[in-house]
């Protein structure tokens, strides 16, 4: 039941080891003009290394999260780092924040100011929040985790006892990717405490399979192209992007040696992401400041948590039976989507009242897969409206 404060300070060896690291980089060769259809150029990612090496100031980032007051605590065995805001609002509404791969605490540096404190930036001081923004067991310094089973529902429990231990009976919930996962399954099993879930990405709302006749039939014709878009987009990610999941969920041990050892490694990894999954034209920095996605990838290689982090997909993969099984009928807990145009899943509607009760949906001109890091302001809005209508 310990709560400890918690300060990041990375000693100056692992900077230096670091530097050195990057300065000692083998370099693969590529065929000249693939662009990114082979994954990251080589061209692309020595620029941003060499940013990363000679102009990135980590110092800088590390006192920006100092800002945030933050505790470390031990949760069913697992050490949880969490960052616990307060607002100066005497009635302002717990909510939890959950990140997902290949995020960190990170994502919510823009929102968690205007969620805190509305009046500060402009917003309206009855839609205030306290925030806590905990990192998945696993990830950045909530890791190395050193046993097997923590998957999205084993998370939810923890985050459940987390809010009880800071004094929260009750509390909503916002998050995207295993964050989305993770808060929804937070309300489905704990639906007395959790007062609402905000998801910008809604699991197991896409069609996976072709859609038959019969599905297609009783709906909307706009319904109807929605669900054939889904499938198609669906398709492309299995056939031509989702082999990063496939070695997470299957050997993330061997991955793990390249990614621990090289920084570059960590980097690509990483950063093929963020161009993927944005709303961005050609390069990730486009749509998420460079600076912010390198601090991003700092707090996986500084803590070595790369092993740790994918295996949440491993124990998705392998959870079927016992206590980590979870329940499957549909959550009663209001919920709230914001869908931003690049997100990777499409969702359906049908498919969504099927297993959540869905009370707003909202639909973005831009954005992509991490609002909270592109479109602050946009996110922080429709959790704001969400939570208004909760309260």
């Amino acid at each position: 039941m310990t709560i400890h404060p918690f300060r990041i300070d990375i000693p100056q060896a692992d900077l230096d080891d670091l530097h050195d690291r990057l300065d000692r980089t083998r370099w693969p060769a590529e065929i000249p003009g693939s662009g990114w259809s082979y994954g990251v150029p080589v061209d692309y990612l020595r620029e941003l290394a060499e940013h990363w090496r000679h102009r990135y100031d980590w110092r800088a980032a590390e006192a920006r999260l100092n800002a945030w007051p933050q505790f470390t605590t031990v949760i069913d065995g697992a050490r949880v780092h969490f960052a616990h805001v307060r607002s100066p609002e005497p009635d302002a509404v717990p909510l939890i924040l959950t990140h997902g791969w290949p995020g960190s605490i990170v994502e919510f540096l823009d929102v968690v100011g205007p969620l805190t404190d509305p009046v500060a930036h402009g917003g309206d001081a009855a839609d205030a929040f306290h925030v806590v923004v905990p990192g998945i067991p696993g990830f950045g310094f909530s890791g190395p985790t050193t046993e097997s089973g923590w998957e999205a529902g084993r998370v939810a429990d923890a985050w459940a006892e987390l809010m009880t231990r800071l004094g929260y009976e009750r509390f909503g919930a916002q998050g995207g990717d295993w964050g989305a996962g993770i808060s929804r399954e937070l309300g489905r099993a704990h639906p007395g405490r959790v007062t609402g879930v905000h998801l910008n990405l809604l699991p197991g709302a896409q069609a996976t399979t072709e859609p038959t006749p019969e599905e297609l039939a009783p709906l909307s014709p706009a319904e109807r192209e929605r669900t054939l878009e889904s499938w198609r987009s669906w398709t492309t990610w299995m056939s031509d992007a989702s082999a990063y999941a496939a070695v997470h969920a299957t050997r993330p041990q061997t991955l793990a040696y390249g990614l621990t050892d090289s920084p570059v490694g960590q980097l690509a990894w990483i950063i093929e992401k963020f161009r993927e999954w944005t709303d961005s034209r050609e390069l990730p920095e486009e749509a998420v400041g460079r600076d912010l996605l390198l601090t991003n990838v700092m707090v996986h290689w500084l803590t070595g948590t790369a092993n740790s982090a994918a295996r949440i997909y491993y124990e998705r993969a392998h959870t079927t039976t016992g206590r980590l099984a979870r329940p499957t009928e549909p959550s009663t807990v209001p919920t709230a989507l914001a869908l931003f145009p690049a997100e990777i899943q499409i969702p359906l509607r049908h498919r969504a009242a099927r297993t959540d009760n869905v009370v707003r949906w909202t639909e973005y001109d831009r954005g992509g897969h991490f609002p909270a890091l592109e479109e602050p302001d946009l996110l922080v809005a429709d959790v704001r409206a969400f939570f208004r209508t909760l309260r």
